[in-house]
C-alpha cells in the first residue's frame, strides 16, 4: 500500500529532471561569492522579487531572522499577525537572537491599516518601539488562505508612514500569485524585504530566499554568518532552487485544484472545513484529532493534528489526482469506523 503524505509541502522529493540539475551545477566557495550558481539564482529572485538583491539561505526561518536582524536593534518590537511563522515556529530566535520581542494584532493572520496604527505603541520609554511589521502570504495557520492585495498595501504604507521596516514572509508567495493570476513582484511592491522557500510547494530539497535592497542585504549577509549561514559550494542546491523557479511555477495550480478536491471530499464525510482553500492548505475540525492522526496512519496516509480538534492536510507536486481519490477513499474508512 503505498503512503499518501500529506503533513505538509515540505516532504517532495527532487525529481530527477531536477537530480541532473543539482548534479550538473557549477558551484564555487558561496562565502567568497564564487558560486556562479547561488549567485545566478539570487540574481533571478532579486528580477522576480522586483528587488535589488538577494541571499540564498538555508531556511525561511533564517531569512525571516536575518531580516529581523537586519531591521530591528535589541529591545524593539516586531509586529506580526495572528499565528504567525515568526511567532510560533521559529523557537524564540528573535528574543535569544537579537532581543526584540514579538507582538500580535488583527485576527487570523490579517489585519487593516487601522489596527497596524492601533498597535504601534506611542513613543514613551515603558513600551518597545516598534520597528518591523511582518506579514505572512499565504497564512498557514488559516488554511494557506492569500492576504488581500488591498488590505495588505494599506497596512503596509501605514506601518512604513509610522517609520517601520515592512518584511513579507512569503514561504508561499509563489501559491498567492499563482491562485490570485498577480505576478509576485507586486505583491513584493510594498515591502522593504521577502522571504519566499524553495522547499515547499516549489519543490526544491532544502533552502528560501532573501531579497530586499542592496544595504539591507548586506546587513542580512552578516546576520546570515552570525547564525552560521556561511555555505561553501552551495550551488548544487542552489540549481535545485533555479530548476524549481523555472519548471514548478505554474504547476502549483494543480495542488490548489487537488486540494479543492480534497476540501470537498472532507465536507462531504461531515467535517467542517475552517475555510474553503484557496492554495493548497486544508484545514478541518475533527474530534480528538491527535487519535484520528494515528488511524488514518494505520491506513497509509499522513497527517498533522494542529490541536485536538484540527487537522491540516497539504497538497504538493509528490500527491497525484488518483492520489486524492485514495487518500478520500481511505478517509472514508477511518470516519466510518470510528462511528461505529
Amino acid at each position: 500500500m503505498k503512503t499518501i503524505d500529506l503533513r505538509s509541502d515540505t516532504v517532495t522529493k527532487p525529481t530527477e529532471a531536477m537530480r541532473k540539475a543539482m548534479a550538473s551545477a557549477d558551484v564555487g566557495d558561496d562565502v567568497y561569492g564564487e558560486d556562479p550558481t547561488v549567485n545566478r539564482l539570487q540574481e533571478v529572485a532579486a528580477e522576480l522579487t522586483g528587488k535589488e538583491a538577494a541571499l540564498f539561505v538555508t531556511s525561511g526561518t533564517m531569512g525571516n531572522q536575518a531580516a529581523i536582524a537586519a531591521a530591528t536593534r535589541p529591545g524593539d518590537a516586531v509586529l506580526v499577525g495572528d499565528d504567525a511563522h515568526i511567532l510560533l515556529y521559529e523557537s524564540g530566535a528573535g528574543a535569544a537572537l537579537w532581543g526584540v520581542q514579538v507582538e500580535t494584532l488583527g485576527t487570523g493572520g490579517f489585519f487593516s491599516g487601522a489596527e497596524v496604527t492601533e498597535a504601534i505603541h506611542p513613543v514613551d520609554v515603558h513600551y518597545a518601539p516598534a520597528r518591523m511589521l511582518a506579514m505572512e502570504n499565504t497564512h498557514n495557520q488559516s488554511g494557506g488562505r492569500v492576504f488581500p492585495l488591498e488590505p495588505l498595501k494599506e497596512a503596509a504604507a501605514v506601518a512604513r508612514d509610522n517609520g517601520l521596516a515592512v518584511h513579507l514572509d512569503g514561504a508561499r508567495i509563489f501559491n498567492a500569485s499563482v491562485a490570485s493570476g498577480t505576478p509576485v513582484a507586486t505583491w513584493a511592491e510594498p515591502f522593504d524585504s521577502l522571504t519566499f522557500c524553495l522547499s515547499k510547494g516549489l519543490g526544491a530539497p532544502i533552502g528560501s530566499v532573501l531579497c530586499g535592497s542592496s544595504d539591507f542585504i548586506l546587513r542580512a549577509h552578516r546576520a546570515r554568518k552570525q547564525m552560521g549561514g556561511g555555505m561553501r559550494q552551495a550551488g548544487i542546491v542552489a540549481a535545485a532552487g533555479l530548476y524549481a523557479l523555472e519548471h514548478h511555477v505554474k504547476r502549483l495550480a494543480d495542488d490548489h485544484s487537488n486540494a479543492q478536491r480534497l476540501a470537498t471530499g472532507i465536507q462531504d464525510l461531515g467535517f467542517k472545513v475552517d475555510a474553503f482553500p484557496e492554495t493548497n492548505i486544508v484545514i478541518f475540525e475533527v474530534e480528538r484529532a491527535e487519535e484520528f492522526e494515528k488511524e488514518l496512519v494505520a491506513r497509509g496516509v499522513l497527517t498533522l493534528a494542529l490541536t485536538n480538534s484540527l487537522m491540516r492536510v497539504v497538497t504538493h507536486m509528490d500527491v497525484s489526482d488518483a492520489d486524492i481519490d485514495d487518500a478520500l477513499s481511505r478517509i472514508t474508512g477511518a470516519a466510518k469506523a470510528r462511528s461505529h
